[in-house]
């Protein structure tokens, strides 16, 4: 699959994404960071099956029907609860939680999780991992 471009006619795939989400997040591996929660950015893309679609055919407008689709807030639900749930040391750790999570909807093909820590270096916007995960 494309780098860049994860919605695909061709394959039945639509793009779903949440861009930016801050949260608080006890998270790192010095004492330092243990004591206090710091500030992390997730961004989740997803290649969702398209309801109907299939090869070279355009999918069905189907149902105005929330059940019908992967609803951005499960996906925002998740991730909060998986950075409330307790310290975890690595970045990679939470990034891989969070595919792992997303993963178990059927429909979702892959997953990309970008988590970033924004307080790191005082010269840096940001530090972190960006992870892609396939479904079964």
């Amino acid at each position: 699959m494309d780098n860049a471009r994860i919605a695909d006619a061709a394959r039945g795939l639509r793009h779903v994404f949440i861009r930016d989400l801050v949260l608080q997040a006890s998270i790192g591996v010095y004492d330092s960071e243990k004591l206090a929660t710091q500030r992390v950015r997730v961004n989740l893309d997803l290649a969702v099956d398209d309801e109907g679609a299939g090869l070279l055919s355009r999918p069905a407008v189907g149902r105005d029907d929330l059940s019908r689709v992967v609803s951005y807030e499960t996906l925002v639900t998740q991730t909060r609860a998986l950075v409330a749930a307790g310290h975890v040391q690595l970045v990679e750790t939470l990034a891989e939680r969070i595919a792992e999570t997303i993963l178990t909807d059927h429909r979702i093909r892959l997953v990309r999780v970008r988590v970033e820590k924004l307080d790191v270096f005082a010269d840096a916007a940001s530090a972190g991992v960006e992870i892609e995960r396939r479904g079964v």
